[in-house]
């Protein structure tokens, strides 16, 4: 599997974007290969790459499954036997199917359906991707022997077209008019919001190639606003707590499961860091009142995260509004210093979105 190309926007271990890279340490991003277990009352946090340079932004989206080639259990949306009902129409030896929305996060269906008898063929889904790279998408089939889903054989264009990607599996099939065979896909996207083109094909193993018509899909997210927190904020030691609210709206068709928040800051002067004692972070939860949410320190970055109280329903529907109300002060002894902080907001383990809340630490 090819791993992502960094982004332009790099920082060290230990400066104050890392917090923003963090954002992993928040929602459990992995790199490519890796598994991330989930905690039970908050969201796994992975130890800083200490040293070594973070890239913040795509941080925030980085792939979270395993490599290419393994197989995954099927996810809940995806429960049992997937949907394998033939698409197309008689004439075409070759259709395929792709759901019109893929929001960020969520596995969206997909399938192909040969017609016509193929010997060692090989299925090829080109993609063209707007708004996100072509890397950061994840397409796997259903093996009906071993009841599993499985990554696709890929390969991505390079620096010069980091858009395009290629995705293959290997088919032999007897299928005829009367009695096609279809494969189950699923896609997901954990970048960007944009768009997905694919254009699907086989070659036969014979010298022969079957075109499908061209698929889209909008790759969509919940929007998130937060309202209260001003440019230019300042706390002052020992003051007054500052409130400030986190809104998610699901303005997609799917409903979001597993949806978490999450709160992070960094902050460092000559003589020492901001540490989760110097900041009071509290969430007002209805029917209990403003609760206490604790700081964990990241590693040996000396950023710190919080994982909010959950306060909608889940999964959030369609339409439905998620509302995080947090107020944040700060203790009498903590350091002068200019402070990295800021909200993100995923899915599981993958991240839909964060922006960031820089404020002051004021003597008086």
């Amino acid at each position: 599997m090819a791993q992502r190309p960094a982004r332009a926007w790099k920082a060290t271990a230990g400066s104050a974007a890392t917090v923003i890279a963090g954002l992993a340490l928040v929602v459990g991003a992995a790199t490519p290969g890796q598994a991330v277990p989930a905690a039970a009352t908050a969201r796994a946090h992975s130890v800083p790459n200490c040293g070594a340079a973070a890239t913040a932004p795509m941080a925030a989206a980085t792939r979270t499954t395993t490599a290419a080639g393994t197989k995954t259990a099927p996810p809940t949306s995806f429960t049992g036997h997937p949907a394998m009902a033939a698409t197309g129409t008689a004439a075409q030896k070759l259709s395929y199917s792709l759901a019109p929305e893929a929001p960020i996060g969520l596995w969206s269906s997909s399938n192909v359906t040969l017609r016509t008898p193929v010997s060692k063929g090989t299925v090829r889904l080109d993609v063209t991707t707007q708004g996100f790279i072509s890397a950061s998408l994840l397409i796997q089939r259903y093996d009906e022997k071993s009841h599993r889903w499985v990554d696709l054989d890929v390969q991505h264009g390079g620096t010069e077209t980091p858009d395009k990607g290629r995705f293959t599996f290997p088919l032999s099939s007897a299928a005829n008019p009367g009695h096609p065979a279809t494969v189950a896909l699923r896609v997901k996207a954990i970048d960007r919001p944009g768009r997905l083109t694919v254009t699907a094909s086989i070659d036969d193993g014979h010298g022969h190639t079957y075109g499908a018509p061209t698929r889209s899909a909008v790759v969509d997210r919940p929007t998130t606003t937060v309202t209260g927190w001003p440019a230019g904020a300042g706390l002052v030691r020992g003051g007054a707590a500052k409130e400030f609210d986190l809104t998610v709206k699901n303005t997609t068709k799917r409903a979001y499961p597993d949806l978490n928040a999450a709160y992070f800051a960094y902050g460092q002067n000559s003589e020492r860091a901001v540490v989760p004692k110097d900041l009071v972070l509290q969430q007002y939860v209805p029917g209990h009142g403003w609760q206490r949410v604790s700081l964990v320190p990241g590693g040996c970055d000396p950023g710190m995260s919080a994982a909010l109280i959950p306060t909608a329903k889940t999964p959030l529907a369609p339409g439905a509004t998620a509302v995080y109300r947090m107020r944040l002060a700060v203790a009498g002894d903590a350091p002068v210093v200019d402070v990295e902080a800021g909200v993100s907001v995923g899915t599981g383990d993958t991240s839909l979105d964060y922006q960031t809340l820089p404020f002051k630490i004021r003597a008086k």
